[in-house]
């Protein structure tokens, strides 16, 4: 009964990973005058060398650290407000708005960055003119504003879903433990405070740690923006350097090292993310 997943997960997941660990160990060079084609050679631990030791590479993690450090704030805490305000006695059509909430991350990643590029830009956005004529002034496409429309765009996808993960966890808290709570004279609010965010906490730890996951791997929004915003280049992000690597400048065997060395940091932090929601349970 196995056999068909494992078949699956090596020729997806294990076989690409090999395959790309033994790309990061060779690079080609011209042969000769440069008449003779290419040759492969051997380089070890060059290519990880060298994206170590490019400032494009490092600067793409600032970026994700400071992406990180503002998105996952915003997200976690604005998907736990609504999840609790979805789970209080005062909610009303609570289908209707888990369906509204969770809609926007229906729509494919690349689309909706289309569409805010649009919603984005002078002269075409809705939304900028009237900004505008309500006499407020932000220019989404400045250099100054790279980092916060790029996590905007992030925020209207993803809050929606985790916040039925939340729901979900809040719903499965026994009722009785609400209910003792209410009867001792707890309020809405310290009942959400001391009661049910604690017994949610698995939930908020694996939603961290998967946003910090896919922070690492962010390239869909950067990508779309890229060009319109002057701060966005080629290399903004570690996987915008990787795919800059392979397909730009046809380096392989620095692309692939470049993405083990993101799979590396992702499971590093994963770790850490892990053992300290673990740790805090605990306590």
């Amino acid at each position: 009964m196995l056999a068909p997943f494992f078949v699956l997960f090596v020729t997806t997941l294990v076989v690409p990973i090999g395959y790309a660990a033994y790309l990061s160990l060779f690079t080609e060079k011209a042969s000769g005058l440069g008449f003779g084609g290419a040759e492969t050679l051997f380089t070890g631990l060059g290519n990880y060398l060298h994206a170590l030791g490019d400032p494009a590479f490092r600067n793409g993690f600032a970026v994700i650290a400071g992406y990180i450090v503002v998105y996952i704030p915003l997200m976690v805490g604005g998907a736990l407000v609504l999840a609790l305000l979805l789970d209080s006695t005062l909610a009303r059509a609570k289908r209707f708005f888990q369906l509204t909430l969770y809609l926007p991350h229906a729509v494919p990643g690349i689309i909706a960055a289309i569409v805010w590029l649009y919603l984005y830009t002078p002269g075409l956005s809705p939304v900028v003119s009237a900004m505008r004529d309500s006499g407020l002034s932000w220019d989404f496409l400045s250099s100054d504003h790279a980092l916060s429309s790029v996590v905007n765009i992030t925020l209207w996808q993803w809050v929606g879903y985790n916040v039925v993960i939340f729901y979900a966890a809040l719903q499965a808290i026994p009722r009785e433990v609400v209910e003792a709570a209410s009867m001792d004279g707890a309020g809405q609010l310290r009942t959400a405070v001391s009661i049910k965010l604690p017994m949610i906490r698995a939930a908020v730890v694996m939603t961290v740690l998967f946003t910090i996951i896919g922070a690492l791997q962010l390239f869909t929004e950067p990508m779309i923006l890229h060009g319109a915003n002057p701060a966005v280049n080629t290399t903004w992000t570690p996987n915008m350097y990787a795919y800059d690597a392979a397909f730009r400048r046809s380096d392989y065997g620095v692309a692939a090292a470049a993405s083990i060395l993101i799979a590396v940091g992702a499971g590093l932090l994963s770790f850490v993310v892990t053992r300290f929601g673990h740790r805090k349970g605990h306590s």
